[in-house]
């Protein structure tokens, strides 16, 4: 167990409890002279429909007096709105909260921030500037099927003459080829752009062997990442390890013990519990969706692991500090160019954001706004667009305007339909990448299946 951590945890819980009673929950008031509250403003997020928006904030500060209201101010014509222009007024209950902004007019400039009050004033926090465009509800994505067919089975082959058995994870290489953790095989395939299936390792033997590829054995693999060099990483879900590929077919362990639990260490003195994401930053440190302990992980070239954001509890917070944060079962991650991780905080319904410098907010959704589903995997294309997949059955995308689009799929209807937007279904869709050309692949594993979606134009 780390006990340093473990000890910054219990204080932090100790800190956040104090003030929580010292403000009735952020209720109520309080008549010592205080301060007014230090707040953030959230990523604007627009609709489709672009007459509406997501944004919300985060109290990054101790509070000294109790917050009565907070919400979002937004104008067309003010560039510093206040609590006189349009706002939200939403129920105080955490110390970060979701708002959406209704009526907004269509290609037209606005200025948004957050706002909270206390008996001593009016806190805001930083102003957003969004621009809004037209309706783009009919930019839909079409769906079809690269690979695989409904019948789950271990066999290689071109397009529905292949079959996977729960495919979860999906990357692509340096030379275009999918990769895909086929976790109910505890295998790990390869699929040519022409849909061709072969077995890179793996024979659908449940084991921890490392060594040659014909000799190793996996258990349930979930995700995967390759690195400048070749190598593939995977996230053996099941036998909660690390894994190392290399290109000349040699698997070893980069970091885990092999058994469930939590402890920061070198290499096999580190335990993880049922990793689930991968992600490499700009320097080659991984990180790593600790969806078991509730934790983002960080390792480095040589299985140095440390914990980067979260503190185990299964629950949703947002915070300055990333190990005081709280996520409830992190699954996907991606990295945008900046540095920020983005993670697919699967039950609390939303996709969170770290900085490099640890702040823990909320992108989109919470555990009450479920605007996306519950999120299971994310990945930036090469233009900087976020994809995110809802396993209740959705592909979504979010613009590098910031402008949320349902791109295919219907939520909570499982199905086996190729199409274009809705009229497409998705069974669990688990993984998903973007190769060069723009095209998004998901990997759609209730149907045993790897789909191909193609963006709509602009």
């Amino acid at each position: 167990m780390n006990k340093n951590l473990t000890k910054s945890v219990l204080f932090a819980v100790i800190l956040f409890t104090i003030a929580i009673a010292g403000t009735g929950c952020l209720k109520g008031s309080n008549s010592t002279p205080g301060t007014i509250p230090v707040i953030i403003t959230r990523d604007v997020i627009k609709d489709a429909i672009d007459t509406s928006a997501h944004s919300g904030g985060f109290i990054s500060e101790t509070l000294t007096n109790a917050v009565s209201t907070y919400g979002i101010c937004w104008s067309a014509t003010n560039a510093t709105p206040t609590t006189s222009d349009s706002k939200t007024a939403d129920t105080v209950s955490l110390l970060s909260f979701t708002s959406r902004m209704k009526g907004l007019k269509i290609n037209t400039k606005y200025y948004v921030r957050a706002y909270a009050i206390n008996s001593v004033g009016t806190g805001y926090g930083s102003v957003i500037e969004i621009t809004t465009g037209g309706d783009l509800t009919s930019k839909v994505g079409t769906v079809s099927t690269l690979a695989g067919n409904a019948n789950p089975d271990l066999i290689d082959g071109t397009g529905a003459a292949a079959s996977f058995y729960s495919p979860q994870g999906i990357t692509i290489d340096n030379t275009g080829t999918l990769i895909i953790a086929d976790a109910f095989n505890s295998a790990i395939r390869k699929v040519t752009t022409g849909g061709a299936v072969t077995t890179l390792t793996g024979d659908g033997t449940i084991g921890y062997v490392d060594g040659s590829l014909a000799d190793a054995r996996f258990y349930a693999p979930q995700s995967l990442v390759t690195d400048a060099t070749g190598n593939i990483y995977v996230a053996d879900f099941s036998n909660n390890i690390i894994r190392k590929i290399t290109p000349a077919g040699v698997v070893s362990t980069l970091a885990g013990s092999g058994s469930a639990g939590y402890d920061d260490g070198t290499g096999i003195a580190a335990s993880f519990n049922n990793p689930r994401g991968l992600v490499f930053d700009a320097t080659g440190n991984l990180y790593v969706s600790d969806r078991g302990n509730n934790l983002i992980r960080k390792v480095t070239p040589a299985g140095v692991v440390t914990t980067f954001a979260g503190s185990r509890a299964s629950t949703y917070a947002d915070q300055a500090t990333a190990t005081s944060a709280a996520f409830n079962r992190p699954s996907g991650i991606a990295i945008d160019a900046a540095g920020n991780l983005f993670v697919a905080d699967a039950l609390n319904y939303s996709v969170r954001k770290i900085t490099s410098a640890g702040v823990v907010t909320t992108f989109l959704g919470d555990p009450t706004h479920k605007v996306i589903g519950s999120p299971s995997a994310l990945t930036f294309d090469a233009k900087g667009n976020l994809f995110i997949v809802d396993q209740t059955g959705r592909v979504f995308e979010v613009t590098t305007d910031k402008t949320l689009l349902t791109l295919a799929g219907k939520s909570a209807t499982a199905g086996y339909t190729e199409g274009s937007g809705s009229s497409a279904l998705f069974a669990s869709p688990q993984g998903v990448a973007a190769d060069a050309s723009g095209n998004i692949y998901v990997a759609d594993a209730g149907n045993n299946s790897i789909r191909k979606i193609v963006l709509p134009t602009f």
